[in-house]
């Protein structure tokens, strides 16, 4: 089978490997479509995302949609041929009762395309993955692959919206419109927020937030404002420079959620506010299992192609993946295997 593999900062190809035979208790998926991450853009420009090093070869791509190919020993409850996404978490370590049901804070969580631990996690942008039967979620009937690739970001969000707690008839800030920012817009808007301002320093992400349902767009870049005294403010830039601007637009007593990762050295920002205006400030990380919601809210009619900025064939998966990192906002989708 062909693989999207990275092998060293700058160094990604088109490798053939092995197929994949699904084993026991596992399903085997013929992958069609995989959403470019910012992981995944780490992995290629500077060999390590995060904490996360390379060592060795890796399969990039864990936001992968196909339809099943092969079941392992022991699965039943789904056939071949069902179009399927893919929740990529495997926890492993130790959860205290405290945190019982919140398995993203594991000590130790393996994820596709992941070089957390060595040896790595290969991911799903190749023709065929196997994965645990308990990974896969059936898309409902008019959700095809191509967007069904995009429940495992969308649940990013979904738990970003639930980690600010009730956001039903307020006003919603979400400063970053890439694309968490902009599927926070869509959550937000999808769990009743009665209005949602978008702030980002680019006209065109802005362009990709407004059509998934953003009230108000404003462009930091051409000098607008943030606005003033938001009840709910999302942070999806990751920016250590937003940090003191996001703080002061957030209405005293008001919740902020990190949602954009922050880098994981040393950074200045500005933080007063926080303690003069009484801000809950909470973060965000992966999900747990609002994939699963995600897929629900697909099959409920939400529109995410609005999202979509490019397609590539896995043989340009470089092409993809320079898209991806350059100017212009969307997601960026890479088409494998028998994708129509």
């Amino acid at each position: 089978m062909r693989a999207l593999v990275v092998h060293g900062p700058g160094d990604v190809r088109v490798d053939e490997r092995p197929d994949p035979v699904a084993g026991p208790g596992q399903v085997l998926v013929a992958v069609e479509w995989g959403g470019v991450c910012g992981s995944d853009l780490a992995y290629w420009r500077h060999g390590a995302s995060g904490t996360a090093v390379l060592r060795r070869p890796l399969v990039l791509g864990h936001e992968v949609a196909g339809r099943v190919a092969a079941l392992g020993p022991g699965v039943t409850g789904v056939e071949p041929g069902t179009p399927v996404t893919v929740h990529p978490a495997t926890p492993e370590g130790d959860l205290p009762e405290r945190l019982a049901g919140r398995d993203n804070l594991n000590t130790r969580v393996r994820y596709l395309g992941s070089a957390a631990f060595d040896p790595h996690t290969d991911g799903g942008f190749a023709d065929l993955v196997a994965v645990r039967a308990d990974q896969v979620r059936v898309l409902p009937a008019g959700v095809g692959t191509r967007l069904g690739a995009l429940a495992e970001p969308l649940a990013v969000a979904l738990h970003a919206v639930r980690r600010a707690g009730e956001v039903a008839g307020r006003t919603v800030l979400v400063n970053g419109a890439g694309p968490i920012g902009c599927l926070v817009v869509a959550a937000a808007r999808s769990a009743g927020a009665a209005r949602v301002v978008v702030a980002d320093i680019a006209p065109e992400p802005l362009a990709v937030a407004r059509a998934l349902g953003a009230d108000e767009a404003r462009d930091l870049g051409s000098g607008d404002a943030l606005p003033e005294d938001v009840e709910v403010v999302f942070e999806a830039s990751g920016v250590p420079a937003a940090l003191g601007p996001v703080l002061r637009a957030t209405a005293r007593g008001g919740t902020l959620v990190q949602v954009g990762n922050l880098p994981g050295g040393s950074a200045r920002a500005v933080l007063g506010d926080l303690v003069t205006r009484e801000i809950t400030w909470v973060g965000s990380y992966r999900f747990v299992d609002e994939v699963t919601d995600a897929v629900r809210a697909l099959g409920a009619g939400l529109d995410l192609a609005p999202l979509v900025s490019g397609e590539f064939d896995l043989a340009d998966g470089v092409a993809a993946l320079e898209r991806a990192a350059g100017p212009g906002g969307g997601k960026v989708l890479i088409r494998l295997g028998g994708a129509a």
